[in-house]
């Protein structure tokens, strides 16, 4: 039996501060456990990246580890979101040479334990479920509930969350893109949507990091629809109120640290933003770029928007960043439109999540 200790570490105001040093170490667990799962290190971040995520006063976390040795060998995330009191979303994550030592199983339960003692009933888990390697033979699956997507039942993530009794409610798709894209290919998406949304009806704006002064209230509120109109399957995700004021200190504590390329679609009768979509890239020229959120408002779908917002953001990137190889997006099994989309642009699946949920009774 592998002798192990858990505590939560506190968060470092900078990497600088005291406790930096294990936040950093967290940090090389994360890395290592995903780039081990997904077979790419385009899901690599550095501490400097992820600490102004740690510092947001609108998403709070909790961050445990797993010792052996004094050596931090597993991490265990709580997030929750201070205008809702319901629910937790976590994850523990276990280097792959200390699994099956009870380690996960001990991070899953100081983490419900950590949810519980703050009122959270409903907690949420995203777990990457690779398919196994050298099976033979149909491989047993868990089906999710949408009809679209499922998770090898025989995976040792899956059998742990449903013993401790959550429910699959949706598979993610996690996509990679191979860049650069083919102008040509750019043109010819740009050309399709376009027949679908004349440029008298939709126009496209662009612009790097700070979003301008006359877009800011569109911007929250697609924000904001972003919560409620993704497809979240029976997970029912809580609405995520953003404000101008939150957009303004979000885009400030990571200034320096990662730059966003935005491009947003104008109804042009209205006036209004009615779709957008955000690419992440990070100061680090060695780091792979990832698709940040993309939303058509369900009012204005059916014109091929999201195409021509992904294909003409795309040429942003290329064009600003020519030296970055891949860029990284998930998505629900079941947003076929967007799947569509991705794959018309050139985007292939890497990985699968299933998306776990389960409710308790505080009682």
């Amino acid at each position: 039996m592998t002798t192990f200790t858990i505590e939560q570490l506190s968060i470092p105001t900078s990497l600088d501060a005291p406790g930096a040093e294990d936040f950093r170490a967290s940090v090389d667990v994360r890395n290592a456990v995903r780039v081990h799962d997904a077979g790419t290190d385009d899901v690599a971040a550095s501490a400097e990246l992820l600490l102004p995520g740690w510092l947001d006063p609108h998403e709070p976390k909790t961050l445990l580890v797993a010792r052996v040795d004094g050596r931090i060998v597993a991490r265990g995330v709580c997030e929750r979101r201070v205008d809702e009191t319901e629910t937790a979303w976590m994850i523990a994550e276990v280097l792959p040479e200390f699994r099956g030592r009870g380690i996960g199983r001990a991070l899953s339960l100081a983490l419900e334990e950590a949810a519980r003692a703050e009122g959270r009933s409903k907690f949420i888990v995203y777990a990457p479920s690779p398919e196994p390697a050298g099976g033979s033979g149909a491989i047993e699956q868990v089906d999710a509930p949408t009809g679209f997507g499922s998770v090898p039942a025989g995976n040792p993530e899956v059998r742990l969350l449903r013993d401790l009794g959550y429910t699959l409610e949706q598979v993610e798709r996690g996509s990679r893109l191979q860049l650069p894209v083919d102008t040509k290919l750019l043109a010819a998406a740009t050309a399709r949507a376009r027949a679908s949304a004349p440029e008298a009806e939709y126009r496209l704006h662009s612009w790097v990091d700070r979003t301008p002064a006359q877009w800011r209230e569109d911007v929250v509120h697609l924000l904001t629809r972003m919560s409620t109109d993704a497809p979240s399957a029976g997970l029912e995700e809580p609405e995520d109120t953003w404000t101008i004021e939150r957009l303004l200190t979000d885009e400030e504590a990571n200034a320096g640290v990662r730059v966003a390329l935005t491009t947003a679609v104008e109804h042009v009768p209205s006036g209004a933003l009615v779709g957008f979509t955000e690419i992440a890239v990070p100061a680090e020229e060695h780091r792979s770029p990832w698709q940040e959120d993309t939303l058509v408002l369900r009012e204005h779908r059916g014109h091929r928007l999201g195409l021509l917002l992904k294909a003409d953001n795309l040429r942003l990137l290329q064009e600003r960043h020519p030296d970055r190889r891949a860029i990284t997006t998930y998505n629900a099994e079941e947003n076929r439109h967007m799947l569509d989309v991705n794959e018309a642009l050139g985007f292939r699946p890497f990985i699968y999540e299933g998306a776990w949920r389960k409710d308790l009774s505080l009682t």
